[in-house]
Order: C-alpha cells, then structure tokens, then sequence
C-alpha cells in the first residue's frame, strides 16, 4: 500500500497539523506563550491546499463542486474564521488560539478522508462537511468535559469544595511555576482572582521571590522597601526563569518599617508597580494583587485555577475528529 492509497495528496500534507497542534499545546501548557510565527507556513500551507482542493473539485461536476467543496468552505471561511476573531476581539481566549482556530478552517475547509486498510476514517461525518466546524464542536465538548475531569481528581484526594469544578489546592512552592489564577483569599477560599502571570511580573519588577516575600511579610509590604530602580517586569512567563536564588531586594540594607499593625497609603506598593510598568498586569487591580500578596504570605496551600489553555482542547478536538470524526453528530444520529 502506498500512501496515496490512504488518501489524496492535499488530505496527507493535512496531517502536518497534528504534531504542530500537540507541539503547540504542550508548549502552551509550560510556558502560555506561543509564538506567531508558527502559524504562517500552516496558513500558507492550508491557503495552497485549499486551491488544490477547488482545482480538483471543479472538474468532478456541479454535485462535487457545490456540495462537497463550495458549502464546506464557505461554512469554514465564513463561519470559523469570523467566529475565531469575534472571540479574540471580545476576549473568550488569546490572540494565539484566534490564530489557530483560523489556520484550521483554511487547512480543514472540507472532510478529509483516510482508508486504512478496511477501515475508512473519520468514521461519524457531518452532512455539512465542514471539517474545521467538526473540530470546533468536538473542542468546546472537551472543554466542557475539563471540569468534570478536575472534579474527579479533586474528589479521589478528599477535597470536596466548591472549587473542586474549577481549581485544584497546591502548595505555595509551585505558584511561581504554575499559570492560572489565584482563587484563594487570606481568610478563605473562592475569593482572590491575581492572575499568576502578574505576580511574577510584581516579584520581579521588585527582584525577590516568593520565599523570600513569605519570610519577611511585615517588611515588603511597606511601600518604603521598594527599589529604587525597579527591575523589567517582564510578561510574567514561567520561562524567564524565576527561581529561588536571592534577589536584589535582600542585597539592599534593610530599612525601617515593615510593621503589619501599621497602615500605608500604598501597601505592598501595589499602586506604584502598576504605575510604573507599561500596559497592565492581565487587568490586575492593585486591590486584587494586595489580597493575592496577602494570602500567598501567609497561606501553605492555595488554590488556583486550572488554567488549561485552549489549544489543548482543540488539539484533541482535531485528533478525534481525524479518527471518530463528529463527536456531536454521532451523538444525535
């Protein structure tokens, strides 16, 4: 057998998607930065194929045409794409998963077909035949699958709450190497909200670490210990490296204040950071970043969301669909 047995040539350049897409989700996993240059030889590539596609399906007769290319692509070039700048525009997920959503309708306008041996997949097709809206609806049903995974897990180790749905407990050591939101409050749970990202641009526009922050609580959270020339925040990406070594904080004299029965004006100089940086913290408050400086001095474990990003549930949306095909399709046959 070779492979254009198993499938047209424009359905096996396709498969490129795959490994790119699983890479692109792990990576998003560990580090929430995705790179745009990805994206352009997929689009390229997928721009390509799908004139391969409409040189090859005119020629076939008005049937083949009309319905098996033309309604395919026009549901994925003028439904997907729309739908994946709408919501970037509108904020439901990030200029990277925008940019994946639409290099899939152009490289997914219609469904591909392999044969592998007696077996022909995807096995459950949609009438509409719009491929990359099979992959969209298989993403949102395992993205809706998520929390009850979570819950599951936050169950089988005893931690019935009513975060078990939405976060997961983990000790304050891995905060600074953990993407997600804070959903702990100094007093209790289900209140907080600092995004993780900004507190790693905090900690490092004032060169200390978390431990070093829950050693001396009382002392940083005078607005009087900041440094006089602050170090670049950075984006907050785990990558760039905030480790456990000392910082330039606990290379300075120690200075007066630090006492925690006193009130300042500015505690933890929340305020001045914000001022000081360029653009916003992911839309931190400095009242939402006190509260999370707060709870992370005092608290051993937190909760945190997930933070799953949505490349991941989309790359699994695209390899079920590459197998099974449409999930929701099947389940309403």
């Amino acid at each position: 057998m070779t492979p254009l047995d198993v499938a047209t040539i424009p359905d096996l350049l396709r498969l490129i998607a795959v490994p790119v897409f699983g890479w692109a989700a792990v990576r998003d996993v560990r580090t929430r930065r995705i790179s745009s240059s990805l994206w352009i030889p997929l689009a390229l590539l997928g721009a390509v194929l799908l004139l391969w596609d409409a040189l090859a399906a005119r020629p076939a007769g008005p049937a083949v045409w009309q319905y098996e290319f033309l309604v395919p692509a026009a549901i994925s070039l003028g439904f997907v794409v729309p739908f994946a700048y709408l919501c970037w525009w509108f904020g439901a997920f990030g200029a990277a998963d925008g940019k994946a959503l639409l290099v899939l309708a152009l490289l997914f306008p219609t469904t591909p077909q392999y044969v592998l041996g007696s077996w022909s997949i995807p096995v459950a097709t949609s009438p509409l035949g719009a491929f990359s809206f099979t992959i969209l609806t298989n993403t949102v049903l395992v993205a809706l699958a998520i929390p009850l995974a979570l819950a599951a897990r936050n169950v089988a180790t005893g931690q019935l709450t009513r975060l078990a749905f939405v976060g997961r407990l983990v000790p304050w050591e891995r905060v600074s190497t953990t993407h997600g939101k804070l959903l702990s409050a100094p007093g209790d749970d289900g209140g907080g909200g600092l995004d993780l990202d900004a507190l790693r641009m905090y900690l490092r526009w004032r060169g200390l670490t978390l431990a070093q922050l829950r050693a001396q609580p009382d002392r940083f959270r005078d607005p009087d210990t900041l440094p006089d020339e602050p170090n670049p925040p950075t984006d907050g990406a785990v990558a760039d490296g905030l480790d456990n070594s000392a910082g330039s904080a606990l290379e300075e004299p120690i200075r007066d204040g630090g006492d925690r029965s006193r009130e300042y004006d500015d505690p933890w100089g929340a305020e001045r950071f914000l001022e000081d940086i360029e653009g916003t913290a992911y839309g931190t408050s400095a009242a939402e970043l006190r509260a999370g400086l707060e709870t992370l001095a005092i608290r051993d474990r937190v909760w945190i969301s997930p933070g799953m990003p949505f490349l991941v549930p989309l790359f699994l949306g695209l390899v079920v669909a590459l197998t099974y095909g449409d999930v929701l399709f099947g389940i309403l046959l």
